[in-house]
């Protein structure tokens, strides 16, 4: 399997955004987009997915930290996108439950080649640190509008938020890791009926 690897830059009057890529790393991270939540989230992505992750971001945070996540989240399936190519010899689905304490989340992934949403999880509180939790389905929905995947989150159960979202970003890491792996058995073979994905 060829390396696959991405850098992506986005500048925009509200953002300027550079993500580097490795999927098929050890899980290290660097991350500097002044929204630290959102970097402490990142960081369980690159560990639990095993992707090389580096994240520069200056955003209008001056207004809210909107505009910088959800570009974030576009930058990031734009990167995910150049860096799996053909897909071929993946194994294309990838799944994940993840507890913390009295969490517990469910992420499935599908590299489908068509952007697809269901985001299902209520949070107790409206900020985590200064974080405010509507921003995670602008960063999901980013990310699956420019990664073209369907993407299912659902927390299961769960009181405290914090642990809420940390559950599911690391199934969404564990979940992309499995999507991504090669399949011995499928090597050269694109991982659909249609010839297409």
């Amino acid at each position: 399997m060829a390396e696959r690897v991405a850098q992506v830059k986005r500048d925009t009057l509200e953002t300027q955004i550079q993500v580097k890529i490795n999927l098929d790393g050890s899980g290290q991270s660097a991350f500097e987009t002044g929204v630290p939540f959102l970097d402490h989230m990142l960081d369980q992505v690159a560990r639990h997915g095993m992707v090389d992750l580096d994240i520069q971001a200056k955003g209008d945070l001056h207004i809210d930290a909107h505009h910088t996540v959800e570009d974030i989240g576009i930058t990031l399936g734009q990167a995910f996108a150049q860096a799996i190519g053909d897909k071929k010899g993946i194994r294309r689905y990838g799944h994940a439950y993840v507890p913390l304490d009295e969490a517990l989340s469910r992420v499935v992934i599908d590299f489908s080649g068509r952007p697809g949403l269901e985001f299902h999880a209520e949070f107790g509180r409206a900020m985590i640190g200064g974080f405010d939790v509507d921003l995670f389905i602008e960063f999901f929905q980013g990310f699956v509008n420019h990664a073209n995947v369907t993407l299912h989150i659902d927390c299961i159960r769960g009181r405290n938020s914090h642990h809420i979202a940390e559950t599911i970003f690391k199934a969404f890491g564990r979940a992309l890791r499995m999507a991504m792996e090669a399949d011995e058995r499928m090597q050269g073979i694109l991982p659909s009926t249609k010839g297409a994905l």
